[in-house]
C-alpha cells in the first residue's frame, strides 16, 4: 500500500535575499526525505541556482514577483518543482559552459544536473515556467543511469 505524502510548498518574493529561505527548505526537505548530508548539500545548491536563474532570467531582476518551490517524495523519487510567471524558458535556450573554461559563472546547470537525474521544463504550462527536477532514490539511481 503506497503512502501518499503531502508535498512541502513554499512561495517567496523574487528578491535574492529570500533565497536563504529556499536554501534552508531544500536542505531540510532533502534530509527529511532521506538524503545523505552530501546529497542534501547538492540539492540545496541546485535549487538555489535554479531560483537564482528565475530571478535573473525569467524575471529580469524584478524583485516584486513570486517563486513557488514544491518538494515531494514518491516511492522511487525525490522531486522539486520550481514555478514562476516570468519569461518562457526552454532547455534548448540554456547554454552550458565547459567545465574547463575558467571564469566566474555559467556552472548552474552543471550543479543542477549533478543533484538531479531528470531536469526538464513542463511544456504544458502556458505562461511562465515550471521546472521539474527529479532525483531517483539510491537504489533506483543506478538502474536509471
Amino acid at each position: 500500500m503506497a503512502i501518499e505524502v503531502t508535498p512541502i510548498v513554499i512561495t517567496i518574493p523574487s528578491h535574492p535575499r529570500h533565497l536563504s529561505i529556499v536554501r534552508a527548505a531544500a536542505l531540510l526537505a532533502a534530509e527529511i526525505y532521506g538524503m545523505t548530508t552530501a546529497e542534501a548539500e547538492d540539492i540545496r545548491h541546485a535549487v538555489d541556482e535554479a531560483c537564482s536563474n528565475v530571478i535573473k532570467y525569467a524575471y529580469k531582476c524584478d524583485c516584486t514577483r513570486k517563486i513557488t518551490v514544491k518538494f515531494q517524495e514518491t516511492q522511487t523519487t525525490f522531486q522539486v518543482t520550481i514555478e514562476d510567471a516570468g519569461c518562457k524558458a526552454s532547455m534548448d535556450d540554456i547554454k552550458i559552459r565547459e567545465l574547463d573554461e575558467i571564469r566566474p559563472g555559467g556552472l548552474g546547470i552543471h550543479f543542477i544536473k549533478k543533484a538531479f537525474d531528470v531536469v526538464a521544463f513542463d511544456k504544458k504550462k502556458r505562461t511562465g515556467n515550471r521546472l521539474l527536477l527529479t532525483r531517483y532514490k539510491n537504489m533506483d539511481r543506478q538502474a536509471q543511469k
